[in-house]
């Protein structure tokens, strides 16, 4: 499969987990800080925080692109929400693994249809084609 790149970013991280991670355009920068579950001080941001925030933002863009590729599937209200919930633990083959839950939020959109768009969308979003079949993912609308 190839995909036609029309945007690309690149960042930097130093220190792992309890570091530093920037892109190098300079337009983001956050200092990284282990979790206190995962044995560090809790101070900082993580990995899996900002996994999660970008599955988020990013299922939530797949959700108006397919609303505006398709007429059928319902619009999308100004207060709609998408909450990731990722988490991380040892395996039991070697290392660790990721776990998403992704509860979607469209205020006064019949269920039904919601479901369709929130399948629709998950077929679109980058982030859904990244880990489908790597990591377990339950999608619901909340």
């Amino acid at each position: 499969m190839t995909t036609k790149i029309l945007y690309s970013t690149t960042a930097r991280a130093v220190g792992g987990r309890d570091g530093k991670a920037a892109t190098l355009d300079g337009s983001f920068a956050v200092t990284l800080g282990t979790a206190k579950e995962l044995g560090g001080n809790g101070v900082g941001n993580n990995p899996e925080q900002l996994f999660a925030s970008g599955y988020a933002a990013c299922f939530l863009g797949a959700m108006k692109f397919a609303a505006a590729q398709d007429a059928n599937l319902p619009r999308i209200p100004v207060d709609a929400a998408v909450e990731a919930t990722v988490g991380i633990g040892p395996r039991d083959d070697k290392g660790f693994g990721l776990t998403v839950a992704l509860v979607v939020f469209l205020p006064g959109v019949e269920r039904t249809a919601a479901q369709a768009l929130v399948a629709e969308a998950d077929t679109i979003c980058p982030y859904s084609h990244a880990i489908r079949g790597n990591i377990a993912v339950d999608i619901n609308v909340g």
